[in-house]
């Protein structure tokens, strides 16, 4: 994060033709929304940064920057409405302690940094949008049938010991069929062993993306800059991208957050297939996050607002970007069905398949590359978890290489 500061381009960059395709124009500046959402800086004054990638690590970014003053531009080679890459296409589940089966010291340090984040940016977004996030915090339950109690005690036994020093339990207890019950009455008498992880929580990824592409919108329109939708970017250099048509468009720094999008020009960087199914249930009742272990996958089932609930695996060694298969969905909807038999009537709502973007050694970058490129990428299965420290990690390295552009808003002191 101390590389120097790219030097920022002395000619302008090539304008969009007006009212062209994917490109909404700001509306006038307001003086109250500059004063409540940027740090008092103006686009005339405030370093300018274009970021490539409107997902997950793009939009949260480019809010953030907003909030600090910065004129920001974010380009996408999709509508804002997809629902077809890795962001919408995820439980948003935030368990880092569930994690450590498979995951090390370091994602679960920015998972459990990113918890502390979470409540405050979403009353932030709260404030400034009147859109309400759901957020709960109330742990994760993990359960096995009697005829895989193998692998339940295999799976404790890894999360035992990836525990931090320290812990001394509190990140997790094993339960009995009677506490179980106690935590979810729905699974009373089907299940008796578990664990449950107290400190871990799942937030409604359709509705934070909402919130935030509203907050994208207040804050563009008040600090400068726009919203490139349709507009894909073939390639990032530290203070400009190269857009699919030839058009290069300079900042004074640019970040790459295309997630698999990059592929090419991050070594190693690939994906691996997640797929959800997302059902309505409105006679049946979870309160947190539950995963079912099996010797060959392991599934959750996170509840939603309004009777709906979004079951999937944790991962797929596959590349392919095609639509769910029919041994995906027919597991899934067993897994659930197994959970309890009440989910035998839900209502399938939604089935979808996205890529993760995935480094080999599974770990996310954050920050400026050898060539001097800005980038989040590499989020794996982990982008609601890590997204929020990383997002945060960044922020803080762009300030320090460009200066920050004004004073901070009150939130933002907050935050």
């Amino acid at each position: 994060m101390n590389a120097a500061p790219p030097r920022a381009e002395t000619s302008p960059p090539q304008p969009f033709p007006q009212g062209g395709e994917g490109v909404r124009e700001p509306a006038a500046p307001n003086s109250a929304l500059t004063s409540s959402i940027c740090g008092g800086g103006r686009e005339g004054d405030a370093p300018r940064i274009g970021i490539a990638g409107a997902g997950l690590a793009g939009r949260l970014l480019a809010w953030r920057l907003l909030r600090a003053g910065y004129a920001v531009e974010l380009f996408d080679a999709h509508a804002r409405a997809d629902r077809s890459s890795a962001g919408p296409t995820a439980a948003a589940m935030l368990s880092p302690t569930a994690e450590l089966a498979a995951a090390d010291a370091g994602i679960h340090a920015l998972g459990v940094a990113s918890l502390s984040i979470w409540p405050q940016w979403l009353a932030e977004l709260h404030a400034q949008t009147g859109h309400d996030i759901y957020f709960r915090r109330e742990g994760t339950l993990v359960v096995a049938h009697a005829a895989d109690r193998g692998a339940l005690e295999h799976y404790t036994a890894l999360l035992r010991a990836h525990l931090p020093a320290g812990d001394g339990g509190a990140s997790m207890q094993t339960l009995g069929g009677e506490q179980i019950s106690a935590l979810e009455p729905l699974l009373a008498g089907r299940f008796g062993q578990g664990l449950f992880l107290p400190q871990e929580g799942q937030l409604a990824n359709d509705q934070l993306y909402a919130a935030l592409a509203a907050a994208l919108d207040a804050g563009l329109a008040a600090c400068g800059g726009a919203w490139h939708e349709g507009v894909a970017i073939d390639a990032v250099a530290p203070a400009a991208l190269l857009d699919a048509h030839g058009r290069r468009h300079g900042f004074d720094l640019a970040v790459d957050c295309r997630g698999i999008g990059a592929r090419g020009g991050v070594p190693g960087l690939h994906g691996v297939r997640g797929e959800v199914l997302t059902v309505f249930a409105p006679g049946v009742s979870l309160r947190r996050p539950v995963r079912l272990i099996h010797p060959r996958y392991a599934i959750y089932v996170a509840p939603r607002p309004g009777g709906q609930f979004v079951v999937g695996a944790t991962e797929l060694d596959s590349e392919d970007a095609g639509p769910p298969t029919l041994r995906s969905t027919l597991e899934l909807g067993s897994a659930l069905y197994s959970l309890h038999p009440e989910f035998g009537e839900a209502r399938v709502l939604r089935l979808a398949a996205a890529l993760r973007p995935a480094l080999p050694d599974h770990h996310p970058v954050a920050g400026p590359d050898a060539s001097g490129v800005w980038r989040i990428n590499g989020l794996f299965r982990h982008g609601y978890l890590i997204a929020p420290a990383l997002v945060r990690q960044v922020e803080q390295g762009i300030a320090a290489a460009l200066g920050a552009p004004g004073p901070q808003t009150e939130l933002r002191h907050a935050a």
